[in-house]
């Protein structure tokens, strides 16, 4: 209990952003059959505030209108009030942000959301005061407007979600479905981005100016072309110079609020740190000159400081204010210099972190940059940029001490699947290419925590959120492709086979949960009967698109094994964006990366006479999935092999072919997803048909037994075939990944 207020709902909540509001006077839900429920039971609409914990706007309005006791009995007596955390549900954000940039042709956070009880928006905002100001109407106005319109022009509400949500389901559609486009869409990609380039700040926007990682790695991978070499160095220079880069602790913030680099919004965010590492660190053989790996090294070790967990896992952001004020603790006031250094440091510092000058931040305060490159002022002054550098550590370590007696901004101490996938592929791959055996320690061993952690121990589904012991929600589609990329790094940097077979693991859950079988791609979220839409993402935005990274794992299992299985479904995630990727390629630069890559990867060889596609087939491959249920038991052993039990339960009036079946029947077979197995006894089947044409087959309950090579970290895995029929039919074959548990 704090100010007078009883905690409400959500204090059982272990998401940071959400436990912010707890002791709101407001009734708030979770995202719930509760709350949906309740808003049918009491035919009222519901508002739903969407947030994040380092959200700076998103605190203000928490203070302003949800701690305000008269605006929370307005939104208790007028509508079923919702709290979300963008982070945790990522597929719903998407969703309702895509409403409110349709009615108000922008968008941002705290996205503010007004629902039918059927989920459906009528009307959106973002941030709203609580009174009439900034050109925006007050929270108080804002509510007494929308709920005298429900109650008294219902139907025009009701007409008007429905439009909205027509207008969503078009918006949200993935691209249309084409052939895979040639390379010709891959170079008007990087023709765009000339278009659009900074030469004098890099980038490729104005103000505000975001990474765009994305883009970044795009370069990367044309870097032989001088064009995009340029674009690449000069993007990452002007960055890593600015008040984007914290140029005392390391790692980046969100984005810069000037075309300059200079000014940030001071949040940090386990994303961007993962993405920009990666990129300094590959680009350091690019431009030695740059000191490129030394940003990559003070950008992972300002992670492994201060956004890595006691037990391995990767922290997800620290906020950009203390005391509400953003950037207090990253900005100096002239004083604050004079007073931390000596004043040999003090003028040693000044030119070389732009504090000689003016002030360039709100209450005549400094963001420390770097107005010209570490190596040009080095020459200036006779030095090697080494000894500069070395001549700049005490007074950079005595602002660090001076900086760490402030209020501390707050961390969000959760972990995100996606984003730590992000942040163990730049560990390993840094570590790799820059010697440093201690960022792929990290990466192992966050991978270690997740592998153990972020496993549902029942149906061992990957999980998307870890917060204080708790692990929760299904994993989306970024979860799974940014965690199988990290853990492909992790094999390329340690050549253990071991993560190349998790990952194969995890894209086998991928297909199951999230493929699209009749069209290619991935859905973003599994099926949920509360959530409006399905979409399938294919545009970048502050992280690649996780159809993009889904194809280029893809080819990379491909090319790691052989199997043409992973080659046909990454060309099929292609072709299902095809034609969205040749006729807007700026907004598909990661699908784009995989296009060339598909080329070098051989196609399989393919009958004179494709097979047609069959009407129904995926419907009766469903159909097949239910009538078996499947259980798989993992028992005692040795170090490397253990025993296993697979349990197919056959619904009555039902049997699957044996093995041996004979004929050109498929028969039941299990195989490994990774390592080998061993002693596999299949039981023998009973006969089944006419005299004429009898088969062995299996009814009822049967177990297949074996033993299985496993290297640990994780529930290791095999993929189940079976062909199920009746009396009168055979479903299609169907093949299931089984994890042994």
């Amino acid at each position: 209990m704090a100010g007078g207020h009883l905690a409400n709902r959500l204090s059982r909540e272990s998401s940071p952003y959400l436990l912010l509001h707890a002791e709101n006077p407001v009734d708030w839900h979770s995202w719930s059959e509760e709350a949906f429920e309740r808003a049918r039971r009491e035919d009222k609409p519901i508002f739903l505030s969407v947030g994040y914990s380092t959200c700076y706007w998103c605190h203000v309005m928490e203070r302003e209108c949800f701690s305000n006791n008269e605006i929370a009995q307005q939104m208790n007596e007028g509508f079923v009030s919702i709290k979300l955390d963008r982070e945790e549900r990522p597929d719903l954000d998407e969703i309702y942000m895509a409403a409110t940039q349709l009615l108000t042709r922008s968008g941002g956070w705290p996205n503010s959301v007004f629902l039918t009880p059927d989920l459906k928006p009528f009307f959106a905002g973002t941030y709203f005061p609580p009174r009439d100001s900034m050109g925006r109407p007050g929270f108080p106005r804002v509510l007494a407007a929308l709920r005298e319109a429900w109650a008294l022009r219902r139907t025009e509400v009701l007409q008007q979600a429905e439009a909205i949500a027509e207008a969503m389901r078009e918006h949200l559609e993935a691209g249309a479905a084409g052939p895979v486009p040639d390379r010709s869409a891959v170079d008007a990609a990087q023709a765009a981005l000339a278009a659009r380039f900074d030469p004098a700040w890099g980038g490729f926007t104005q103000a505000p100016k975001f990474p765009s990682p994305a883009n970044l790695f795009f370069l990367l991978d044309r870097a032989e072309d001088e064009e995009a070499r340029k674009m690449l160095v000069v993007t990452l220079d002007r960055m890593a110079r600015g008040g984007l880069q914290d140029q005392l602790a390391g790692g980046f913030h969100r984005y810069s609020t000037d075309g300059a680099w200079l000014v940030p919004h001071f949040e940090k965010m386990l994303y961007d740190n993962a993405s920009l590492a990666w990129l300094y660190a590959e680009a350091d053989r690019l431009a030695p000159e740059q000191g490129f790996a030394a940003v990559a090294r003070a950008t992972l070790d300002f992670v492994l400081a201060e956004l890595t967990g006691p037990e391995g896992g990767f922290l997800s952001a620290i906020d950009a204010e203390t005391d509400g004020h953003e950037g207090a603790y990253y900005t100096w006031t002239a004083e604050e210099l004079r007073e931390s250094l000596t004043p040999a440091d003090h003028a040693r510092l000044a030119a070389v972190y732009g504090f000689e000058d003016a002030p360039n931040f709100e209450d005549e305060r400094y963001v420390l940059h770097l107005p010209e490159p570490l190596r040009e002022r080095a020459r200036a002054s006779g030095l090697t940029e080494e000894e500069l550098r070395r001549r700049l550590e005490p007074g950079r370590r005595a602002l660090l001490a001076a900086r760490a007696q402030r209020p501390r901004p707050l961390v969000d101490d959760k972990v995100l699947t996606d984003w730590n996938g992000l942040m163990i592929g730049a560990m390993a791959r840094a570590g790799e290419v820059l010697g440093e055996g201690r960022y792929v320690d990290a990466s192992r061993r966050a991978a270690e925590f997740l592998l153990a952690k972020l496993v549902d121990p029942v149906s061992g589904t990957l999980l998307h959120a870890w917060r204080a012991g708790r692990a929760q929600i299904a994993a989306f589609l970024d979860d799974h492709a940014f965690l199988i990329c990290g853990l492909l790094r992790l094999r390329a940097a340690t050549g253990d086979a071991r993560w190349q077979g998790e990952a194969a693991r995890l894209q086998a859950e991928q297909e199951s949960r999230l493929g699209d079988r009749e069209s290619g791609g991935y859905f973003a979220a599994g099926e949920d009967p509360s959530v409006l839409y399905r979409p399938k993402p294919a545009y970048d935005g502050a992280v690649a698109s996780g159809n993009g990274v889904a194809a280029l794992n893809l080819l990379e299992l491909a090319g790691l094994t052989g199997e043409a299985g992973y080659r046909e479904r990454a060309e099929a995630a292609l072709a299902a964006f095809g034609e969205g990727m040749a006729g807007a390629p700026l907004a598909h630069v990661t699908l784009l990366r995989a296009v060339p890559r598909l080329s070098a990867v051989p196609a399989p060889k393919r009958d004179a006479v494709a097979k047609a596609p069959i009407p129904g087939e995926a419907d009766l491959e469903d159909e097949a999935r239910e009538v078996v249920e499947v259980v798989g038991r993992l028992g005692p052993g040795g170090e490397s092999w253990r025993t296993f039990t697979v349990e197919l339960k056959i619904r009555k009036g039902w049997h699957v072919n044996a093995n041996p079946v004979g004929a050109d029947l498929v028969p039941t077979s299990i195989v490994p997803v990774l390592g080998k197995l061993r002693g596999v006894r299949y039981p023998e089947g009973e006969p089944f048909g006419s005299p004429a044409n009898r088969i062995p087959a299996y009814r009822g309950q049967v177990k297949v037994e074996g033993e299985i090579e496993h290297p640990g970290g994780g529930a290791p895995a095999v993929e189940l075939t079976y062909q199920a029929c009746d009396a009168t039919r055979c479903l299609p074959s169907v093949t299931r990944l089984v994890r042994l548990q």
